[in-house]
This record gives structure tokens, sequence and C-alpha cells, in this order.
């Protein structure tokens, strides 16, 4: 029995659960938003932070803490976005969404702690596929954010407005503009399974130095965009038509000729993983079009591969 000069048990706070529940959300929102998730962690930190700064009587105030920690995180990405255009010509050679794993492949084990699933955390959906993250990026901050929480989120106009500062009515427009953007962007459909093996056969194309193989599976208009960040060797300009990336690919088994490729999940696509000596050293994802791979984003910025690499041996 607890006497009045003795402290009872701290009673939980009944709305930290909820609180704590909205970390998923929060980082599913910030990703698509930034297509990275090193910042889209950065931004739930700060939009936790933030929250608990506040006094409990001002917490108690607030109607809904989920919107309040969604509009808080949706403005800390809008300004993030404003100044990434400085960030990105500071950047060395062509910057790529950052790619996850798919559940199963991702690494964990980080020195001193332990990793938290992406894939418990990011929902995989055409939204986070990395052709849809590139046309993102060729947004304005509104557009994108406006597009993001509206056609993803499914949050009204009114909401979206307090976000990015604008009336509602021009919120619907700057959804309308980004819906063009996606649509001119798009491909033809390709299923999974086309897809799959369509990366399967440049996948063996690539190992047997097949150049004729490698020309024939991609579109004679493909681009191979590498980011590597200044921190490794990648090119810094995209490789436009079908002979030259083959050429290059050719090339790349030809000076390493230690490097495994697997076939991965790469953003909720089939994919590659390049590794070297049991480390992975490039992710690649693909867009297809029919029978033909029409765009190849080669990741190799060792800040990017975190969810790829943390644990594997140096």
């Amino acid at each position: 029995m607890t006497t009045a000069a003795e402290p009872g048990p701290a009673r939980p706070d009944p709305s930290l659960s909820a609180i704590i529940s909205e970390r998923r959300h929060l980082i599913n929102l910030a990703y698509r938003l930034l297509g990275s998730l090193a910042d889209a962690e950065d931004v739930v930190q700060e939009t936790y932070t933030r929250w608990y700064a506040m006094s409990r009587e001002q917490q108690e105030a607030i109607e809904s803490p989920g919107a309040w920690l969604t509009r808080v995180a949706g403005r800390i990405c809008f300004d993030l976005l404003g100044s990434a255009r400085a960030r990105r010509e500071r950047y060395v050679g062509e910057w790529i969404p950052e790619p996850l794993p798919d559940r199963t492949e991702w690494i964990n084990g980080r020195p001193g702690g332990t990793t938290l699933d992406p894939a418990d955390r990011v929902t995989f959906d055409e939204s986070v596929n990395m052709a849809f993250l590139v046309v993102l990026e060729s947004m304005t901050p509104a557009e994108r954010v406006a597009f993001i929480l509206h056609d993803v989120f499914r949050y009204s106009f009114a909401e979206v407005a307090e976000i990015v500062g604008r009336t509602p009515a021009a919120c619907r427009q700057l959804a309308c503009s980004a819906r063009r953007r996606i649509r001119a962007a798009q491909s033809p459909v390709t299923t999974t399974a086309q897809h799959a093996g369509i990366v399967r056969d440049f996948k063996q194309a690539w190992e047997a130095k097949d150049i004729d193989a490698l020309i024939g599976l991609l579109d004679p208009g493909a681009t191979v965009i590498s980011d590597g960040g200044g921190l490794v060797n990648a090119v810094l300009r995209p490789i436009e038509g079908s002979e030259r990336i083959a050429r290059y690919a050719i090339d790349i088994a030809d000076r390493i000729p230690n490097m495994t490729i697997l076939e991965r999940t790469v953003n909720g696509q089939p994919g590659l993983v390049a590794q070297q000596d049991g480390v992975t050293v490039t992710v690649v994802a693909f867009d297809v079009a029919g029978d033909r791979i029409t765009r190849i984003w080669a990741v190799r910025n060792p800040d990017k591969l975190r969810p790829w690499t943390a644990g594997q041996q140096h």
C-alpha cells in the first residue's frame, strides 16, 4: 500500500505509445519527400525533439498529436528541400536517391547497437521505386510536398496548405503539376516477372561479357547514371546509348575481375548488387519499358549504402 510520503510507480503516459507509433508513418513520409533514409531519420528525430521540448500542458492542448507530428515533419522536409538545390550544386557528380533493400536483405549489426529494419518502417510500393523517386527530384519543393501528402498519403489540400504556406487552391494546382510530371516520365507498365527476367538476362550477359547480348537488352536511347558522391570512382555525367553503355559495363567487368553480381530487390523492384570481397560496393536499379532497359541507376556512394553494408567485413 502506497502512503502519501511514498511515491508510487510512475504512471505510464497514455499518449506515449500513440506518439511513438507515428514513427513508421513519419519515416515513410520523410523518405518519399527527401529520397534519403538517413535524412528521413534525422527529420523524424528532430520532429520528436520538438514534441518533447513542449510541456505536458502544451502537448495535452494539441487535439491530434499525429497530425501535429506530420505537420512538423512535413515542414522540416519542405525547408530541407528548399535548401537542397544549393547542396546538390556542391555534390560531386550525379545525385541519386538512397536505395533501400528488401526486408530479407537488410543487414543488421551496427557496431555498438542494433539497426532497425527499414522494411519495418518504409512501406514498399510504386511511390518508392527508383524511377518514381527520380521524377520527384525534378519537382519544386512545393510540388513534391503537395503531391506526396495529397496523392500518396491522402491528406486534404487544407492540411497541405498549412505545411507549404499556400492556399488550398494553390496546393491543388501544385499537385496537378506534379501529376503531369509523373505521367510524362512514366514508362509502359512492365510486370515484376518481366522486369526480373530482363534484369537477370542483363546480369548473365554482363558476367559473360557478351556485348551483343547487352546491346540487345538496352533501349537504343538508354541512359546510365552513376552516383559516387566524390567518395569513390564513378562517371560524373550520364552515359547514353546502348552500345556505349554495353562497352562501359564490359570495361567494369574487365577492371574488377573479382566482382560478384547478385540479384536483389532495390526499392521494391528487381535490381542488382555488385560486391567485392563480400562487401557491397554498388546497388543498381533499372527502369524497363517493354522488353528493353531504358534507364540504369548505379549508386556507389558508400554513405548511401549503409543499409546494404552494415556489419559486412571490410
